[in-house]
């Protein structure tokens, strides 16, 4: 069963020919799969895996000749896995620079590799899309209001990802969770030079999952881990690199008593956060709610901005004496704050940040209204 994704239609709407389109994501959020359909409604394309060496070889040349004899006659290049292939930037460059009827499609699960191969050589040549376990959007195609808050809960226990949501029974949804959290989800950050300490990467993750909402201190996690603050916080870029994590800073004009030097991480993906501390237990039977509808309501804002196009700075705000507010949006030159609550409550802004920020906009998202933000 295929569960149509936003970003389909995206791309089939984009003309240019010499434009790359570059597609980033995690593994396993069906970025193979988005391809795939995309070609389904092509013709006269070439679709290859970065990962074949001979692939390796030939779009690896920096020869223009062999590009061309690669392509061929071809009219479309897709390529799966593409930062497996070295000096990928400077050969698609030379594809766009020379070959100006061929259009160029090309997905990879590491950002930190692809941007390393594509950034520069690429400037000016290149769409970038960025892919996110399954949104409720998406999810909601199939749904109608009763069934998605029927499957609220299994959401926030297991997460998005298309396996998730295809599988009916928990059980299964467990034992894929557990494998992706061992099998794919340091894979890029254990493949780099020089990332040897798996466990403490995992530690990590473990630690900053009871922090969400939080600020977190890289000193105090380097202290609990026995690592320096500079690899932590070296650590915590390839987490957010390889997808594994959002980092979120602190909103501030130069209020002294604003916090604006300390980020707030959150997981790509719930479901792989409760993998990661191993609890899937029922929503009533935990203390840690508050922090995961946080966690899944803040992705799903992300992803909503991400295929929508919905041009924002993301921030939270807090000051020293503990007024705060979760997310804080700016977007053409407003500020729109909103507090993430389990529990449907009255909340006034902080009087700190109406003050401070007069004509911002404030608003308490909950279970009630939750959907009208994220869809």
């Amino acid at each position: 069963m295929y569960i149509h994704q936003y970003l389909l239609d995206i791309l089939l709407k984009i003309k240019d020919r010499n434009k790359v389109l570059i597609i980033y994501g995690p593994r396993q959020v069906g970025k193979t799969t988005l391809l795939t359909k995309l070609l389904e409604q092509k013709k006269n394309y070439l679709l290859v895996d970065g990962e074949d060496i001979d692939v390796q070889y030939y779009l690896s040349s920096q020869s223009i000749a062999t590009l061309k004899s690669f392509i061929g006659d071809h009219k479309l290049l897709a390529i799966d896995e593409a930062q497996k292939i070295p000096k990928i930037g400077l050969n698609l460059k030379l594809i766009a620079d020379h070959c100006p009827n061929v259009k160029v499609i090309v997905t990879g699960s590491s950002a930190f590799d692809l941007a390393q191969h594509l950034g520069e050589p690429l400037t000016g040549r290149k769409i970038s899309f960025k892919m996110f376990p399954l949104s409720q959007t998406e999810i909601g195609r199939l749904e109608n209001l009763a069934q998605t808050r029927a499957h609220l809960e299994s959401r926030l226990i297991y997460g998005s990802y298309p396996e998730i949501i295809l599988a009916k029974d928990d059980n299964k949804k467990k034992i894929y969770l557990r494998e992706l959290v061992s099998s794919y989800l340091y894979k890029d950050i254990l493949e780099l030079e020089g990332i040897r300490k798996s466990k403490k990467i995992i530690q990590l993750l473990q630690l900053l999952a009871f922090q969400i909402g939080k600020e977190v201190s890289l000193t105090e996690l380097g202290q609990q881990l026995g690592l320096n603050k500079a690899t932590v916080e070296r650590y915590l870029d390839l987490l957010e690199k390889t997808f594994v994590l959002i980092n979120v800073q602190g909103f501030s004009r130069n209020l002294r008593k604003e916090i604006s030097k300390k980020s707030r991480y959150y997981f790509y993906d719930v479901g792989v956060r409760n993998a990661i501390v191993n609890q899937f237990n029922p929503i009533s039977m935990r203390n840690d709610i508050g922090q995961i509808w946080e966690n899944y309501v803040l992705m799903e804002r992300l992803k909503k901005q991400e295929y929508q196009n919905i041009i924002a700075n993301n921030y939270f705000w807090r000051t020293y004496s503990q007024q705060e507010i979760d997310w804080v949006e700016e977007r053409e030159g407003n500020l729109y704050g909103y507090e993430i609550k389990w529990k449907p409550v009255k909340v006034k802004a902080p009087s700190d940040w109406q003050k401070t920020y007069k004509n911002s906009y404030f608003e308490i998202i909950n279970r009630d209204n939750y959907l009208k933000f994220i869809t």
